[in-house]
């Protein structure tokens, strides 16, 4: 009981603040410290972005309907629009807009043939704004699914230390594993630090990626009904 006793005492007299326990560490389980650490920030500056860009995609879309829906001319929008970089669907209706032009600029004969080739140029800038919205969400995902295991990579190795520990000085004080198996469950916590976040914000982000996406192909479907309509009143009036 006193050598109970003694080992409770030598253990709680040892510092295990986070910082102690870091620099304690094997090379290896610091390795993997540092890296869920910057994945875990890198993960928090994606989402802090992500979230003030798709709300700033927003307000762009519905400043945008409100000046489309107004009667405004669409050549009109076009040449205010034309001349400046635009994103979500302002860049739809210009893409669309440039190749509805340039057809009838050549003097196409086939209507059929502009309405494939505005669908197609539709299809195009909606898959460049998603992958815009998209970009570096992927990290998330693999910094979500990955670092719970690579918490555990530092956990094993922070244990199998203690063993050798215990290996090397014959004897199984508490004062002489604690320290290891401290390291080994600071590796797993920073593991679930950095993966709890990515999952959420993964989740959250891809739904109002998905939202945004949602709403560019339906105003590509409106817009392209707008101008298929337009196809088909200059067609009976050859």
């Amino acid at each position: 009981m006193e050598g109970l006793d003694g080992a409770a005492l030598a253990a709680g007299e040892m510092d295990f603040s986070l910082l102690t326990l870091f620099l304690s560490a094997d090379i290896v389980v610091k390795a993997v410290m540092i890296g869920l650490l910057l994945a875990s920030i890198w993960c928090w500056a994606i989402i802090v972005d992500k979230s003030l860009l798709y709300g700033r995609a927003r307000r762009e879309m519905n400043r945008f309907e409100k000046v489309f829906w107004s009667g405004q001319s669409l050549e009109q929008l076009y040449q205010n629009l034309s001349d400046r970089p635009s994103r979500g669907l302002a860049s739809v209706f210009v893409a669309a807009m440039k190749e509805w032009k340039r057809s009838h600029e050549q003097g196409a004969a086939s209507y059929l043939g502009v309405q494939a080739r505005l669908d197609k140029v539709l299809d195009v800038a909606i898959n460049r704004e998603s992958e815009y919205l998209e970009k570096r969400l992927g990290f998330l995902a693999t910094v979500a699914s990955a670092s719970p295991f690579i918490g555990l990579f530092g956990t094993v190795w922070g244990i199998m230390n203690s063993f050798q520990s215990i290996a090397a000085s014959s004897s199984t004080n508490l004062a002489v594993v604690a320290p290891g198996i401290a390291e080994a469950l600071f590796a797993t916590a920073l593991g679930l630090l950095a993966a709890i976040p990515a999952v959420i914000g993964y989740n959250k982000l891809s739904s109002d990626a998905n939202k945004l996406v949602g709403r560019l192909e339906g105003f590509a479907d409106e817009f392209s009904t707008i101008l298929s309509r337009q196809l088909d009143a200059r067609g009976a009036q050859r």
